[in-house]
């Protein structure tokens, strides 16, 4: 089966129902594109998957969002890298994805940024070898699964030969949104550097099909460890039921949910963010009604580059110096004793 790219509303206009006037200037300052695969696929499944690729006139419209809402760029010692916490660093290696989600984190970058050169990995590459602080690379974009395999290859060479690097992760939403894409040559790759921690992006469990399956399931043979990182989307999986049967199915496979991520506040992205009482109710009732295994941890990440702070529904009633109270996920009452103090 082929399988093509739309990246204007004239194409899409031909598979769908869209007004190509009133879009054109979303698509003017936001890039547009989608996969035959994943729009067949959001066409058969409906609004919560269409949403999230369509452009929507409410993109230009939005007073609140920032073009850079995590001040990536100001944490960016050489071009394409951000080194915000002291052990980690993201290199953003491509600006290109299968889809462009009308909510992303980078919608200033995504489709509009020329792709990186020799020298922009390279210097990358240098800058993490000097910092020897660094132990933990997060590879990102844009997609890295869909850089050219020699480049990728290189790359992740590079970096297993840096000693001081512990951990090396990759952030793909390739298994969701062009599955074929992962091919076996990726995934040999991938058993050359392993361990390799992937952490992949569903949103919806209509995303989960049989194509995903065998994607994430070539991962998992390749020694893929494999997490997942969902945004909380307004209308379209900010849902107990919803989430929850995504998440069950995650850990069913072999993907642990990692995060439940709040909507940045990205430019042009207003309409999708809920409140953080929408989270917090959300979290509340997954807590002891699913395993622990498959509840993610709810995070804000901190508008102005603070970074991820995990936020909790309220479980402590009182504290004394004597003992804790708290309540469970059924609201009933529980006393842990605290220990004496000691000289």
């Amino acid at each position: 089966m082929k399988f093509e790219m739309i990246t204007t509303l004239e194409a899409l206009a031909q598979k769908i129902s869209v007004d190509v006037e009133s879009l054109g200037p979303v698509v003017e300052k936001y890039p547009f594109r989608v996969n035959s695969y994943f729009l067949d696929l959001a066409v058969q499944k409906g609004e919560a998957l269409l949403r999230q690729v369509i452009p929507d006139q409410r993109e230009l419209y939005d007073d609140t969002g920032m073009e850079d809402p995590l001040s990536e760029d100001l944490h960016s010692p050489v071009p394409h890298l951000t080194h915000r916490y002291p052990d980690r660093v993201l290199f953003c290696v491509t600006y290109q994805c299968a889809v462009y989600c009308r909510f992303c984190t980078r919608k200033r970058k995504i489709g509009r940024m020329p792709e990186l050169t020799d020298v922009d990995f390279e210097k990358g590459v240098e800058y993490i070898r000097k910092s020897k602080q660094v132990r933990d690379v997060l590879i990102s974009g844009g997609d890295p699964l869909l850089l050219q395999e020699d480049r990728l290859e290189w790359l992740l060479r590079k970096l297993k030969e840096i000693p001081h690097v512990e951990c090396i992760r990759i952030g793909t939403r390739l298994p969701c949104t062009f599955p074929m894409a992962v091919t076996s040559r990726l995934t040999k790759i991938f058993k050359k550097v392993r361990p390799l921690y992937l952490n992949l992006h569903f949103n919806h469990p209509d995303e989960m099909t049989k194509a995903s399956l065998s994607a994430i399931q070539k991962l998992l043979d390749a020694g893929g460890i494999l997490g997942n990182q969902t945004v909380l989307l307004k209308g379209i999986n900010d849902n107990a039921d919803i989430l929850s049967t995504l998440f069950r199915k995650l850990l069913s496979i072999g993907v642990r949910p990692y995060y439940l991520l709040q909507a940045d506040l990205t430019l042009g992205t207003a309409h999708f963010r809920t409140r953080i009482e929408t989270g917090l109710a959300i979290m509340e009732q997954l807590r002891g009604f699913i395993s622990g295994m498959a509840v993610p941890t709810y995070v804000v990440d901190l508008p102005g580059g603070g970074g991820k702070v995990p936020v909790l529904p309220e479980y402590v009633i009182q504290k004394t110096e004597t003992q804790w109270v708290f309540r469970n996920y059924l609201n009933q009452k529980y006393v842990y004793p605290q220990p004496k103090e000691t000289e």
